[in-house]
């Protein structure tokens, strides 16, 4: 199976000259307004937090400003990343991988990608229901890897990161053809069924602790075991062009996910009740919790550990620019914070 088929990123790398040629015909929304786009799953509980308590308009009327958000939710990177590049949409969120994709495409562009902020740091698991399969060693042509993105998205480089380390550059696109495009919900029905060409599974939170739950299902690798510990997960990023003009906006827009960030870490019970609101999800409340305090899981704003894709892609050409530390490819309001 070739993994070409479900490679997303190609089409935004291949239509990135159209995007520079249409914003400049999009002209810079003014100050106090934001839209902001993200996906499903505990990786973006800060933002429900945000959403929720109207963070950012609290924090714009303390600078004497009224902000208008405009929340949307887009699935995948491709439809929110061509969002982003024509002037659409203000903020962006997905993998460290995917962002630092599109920071590399548009270095030097007018409309040049950073990230604004880390949504916490949050493993991600590579689960098997293959009793055979105990490390990535014994992986082989029979067997089929579920992932969001193949080849491209967070898991499948993180993958490739491993893959390199274990079997030398060259070969990190060992795991590609086996690799299979799937949303995590239907990955993860088919680990737990059995019985489909589907035998593992590179999941996230809340999908992996599901199939955790059953016994045919364990785990082979963490992210944290390839990147060398706890690391960001997902990520906020948007335009120069949109944070140099709307400074009092990205400001009040940077404020609101530190405030987040602090009201979820202060009682993690009540930002589980949150999530289960504001995503309108199924799922039991007393496992929700389990996964928000997770010692595992760090709800922060502080990059961890990205400067370890920015290195490993470049080193394997999948980035052309060379980052020489993780503030190369964040805005500086996110310098206030450690980071890496």
């Amino acid at each position: 199976m070739n993994s070409k088929t479900y490679t997303p990123w190609h089409v935004v790398a291949g239509t990135l000259t159209a995007f520079s040629l249409l914003v400049s015909s999009v002209s810079a929304r003014a100050e106090g307004n934001i839209s902001i786009a993200q996906q499903f799953g505990i990786g973006y509980l800060i933002l429900d937090v945000v959403r929720d308590q109207h963070l950012i308009e609290k924090q714009g009327k303390k600078k004497g400003l009224e902000i208008k958000v405009d929340w949307r939710t887009l699935s995948g990177a491709t439809a929110m990343n061509e969002a982003l590049l024509s002037g659409h949409l203000d903020v962006a969120s997905a993998g460290v991988p995917p962002m630092l994709t599109l920071w590399d495409r548009t270095r030097g562009r007018p409309q040049e990608v950073r990230a604004i902020a880390s949504l916490g740091s949050m493993p991600n698991y590579l689960l098997s229901n293959n009793p055979a399969v105990k490390t990535i060693d014994d992986l082989s042509s029979k067997d089929r890897i579920a992932v969001p993105a193949a080849g491209v998205g967070f898991q499948s480089r993180t993958l490739q990161i491993e893959t390199a380390k274990r079997y030398g550059n060259a070969e990190y696109k060992r795991f590609d053809n086996i690799s299979v495009s799937l949303p995590h919900p239907d990955a993860t029905a088919a680990l737990i069924a059995g019985g489909s060409e589907i035998n593992t599974h590179f999941s996230s939170p809340p999908f992996q602790y599901q199939a955790l739950e059953h016994k045919n299902v364990h785990k082979i690798l963490s992210s944290y075991d390839v990147l060398g510990g706890e690391a960001t997960f997902n990520v906020l990023y948007t335009t120069k062009r949109f944070h140099d003009q709307n400074p009092e906006t990205y400001r009040a827009f940077y404020d609101a996910l530190n405030e987040a960030a602090q009201i979820i870490n202060a009682d993690k019970a009540k930002a589980a009740e949150t999530y289960i609101r504001v995503e309108k999800s199924r799922l039991p409340l007393p496992l929700v919790q389990k996964i928000v305090a997770d010692p595992e899981i760090n709800f922060t704003v502080s990059p961890e550990r990205t400067f370890v894709y920015a290195e490993k892609l470049h080193e394997l050409g999948v980035l052309k620019n060379r980052a020489t530390s993780w503030q190369d490819y964040f805005f500086k309001e996110a310098w206030e914070q450690p980071g890496s």
